[in-house]
């Protein structure tokens, strides 16, 4: 686990020294533009540049319904995308906190965040299995393409669970898988970072959001992510990458996901 852990954080590391370039080649959790995983024109043009990476596989966001004056946290906020997102519908009177584990996404974020102007928005780091965040303090909890990214799916999830208040939301997007991995993928730590080995069934990831004491958990949305995650193969990983796509078709979905904390 602290292999994985370690590899996770450099490969997030390198990305944010290459300023969005992508990892695993050309892409990672994604490495396509934010509109092709659900974001409008509109929101990519309202946050700042350099903030979206190509890193998510959804729009967590779009089924928020984030009010002003609410508190927002984001799991694994890379370079604010999301939470500049969140932090222009929450207002003013409101706030946003960002947790990363990887200190060159934080200084990334942080600094987008000044060049911009937000005063509503904080960067932390941490690891999402271990908050730094006080209990049951945040209206609604959001991530994109990371808990896959965690060993311990159960305990991110407890831990969102711990720092909402009552009724408060969860909503995430995330990678799972609806099979078995080929070998050059499952065992791949390259591929872990790209999103891929590290996802579980849809049964498990729900199963954990459950053992976690989330209800209500509720699919809001599920496609294909096999054109997403291609290219977090290569011939290093040793995949057949002469069409890694096909390799993954069917096996690999992105899906987002609804929960609340009972009241």
């Amino acid at each position: 686990m602290d292999d994985i852990k370690r590899r996770v954080r450099e490969g997030y590391g390198e990305i944010a020294r290459r300023a969005g370039s992508g990892c695993c080649g050309s892409s990672c959790c994604g490495g396509s533009s934010a509109e092709s995983v659900g974001y409008s024109r509109s929101e990519m043009e309202a946050v700042p540049q350099g903030a979206d990476m190509g890193l998510g596989c959804g729009n967590p966001t779009a089924i928020a319904d984030l009010k002003p004056g609410e508190t927002v946290l984001d799991l694994g906020s890379g370079g604010g995308f999301d939470c500049f997102l969140a932090a222009n519908a929450v207002g003013p009177s409101g706030r946003v906190i960002g947790v990363d584990m990887t200190e060159e996404m934080v200084t990334v974020a942080r600094a987008n965040a000044e060049k911009a102007g937000y005063a509503n928005v904080e960067f932390r780091l941490g690891e999402i299995e271990d908050l730094p965040v006080e209990d049951a303090s945040v209206d609604v909890v959001i991530s994109n393409c990371v808990i896959n990214l965690v060993p311990n799916k159960q305990r991110a999830f407890a831990e969102a669970a711990r720092v909402l208040k009552p009724g408060g939301r969860l909503h995430v997007s995330d990678i799972v898988v609806n099979g078995e991995l080929p070998p050059g993928f499952a065992n791949s730590i390259e591929a872990y970072v790209g999103c891929v080995a590290g996802a579980v069934s849809r049964e498990t990831y729900l199963t954990a959001m459950e053992a976690a004491g989330l209800v209500d958990i509720k699919i809001e949305s599920e496609s294909d992510a096999s054109k997403l995650l291609a290219g977090c193969c290569s011939v290093d990983s040793g995949c057949a990458c002469n069409s890694p796509q096909k390799m993954l078709e069917g096996l690999v979905s992105s899906i987002t996901v609804s929960a609340r904390k009972p009241l």
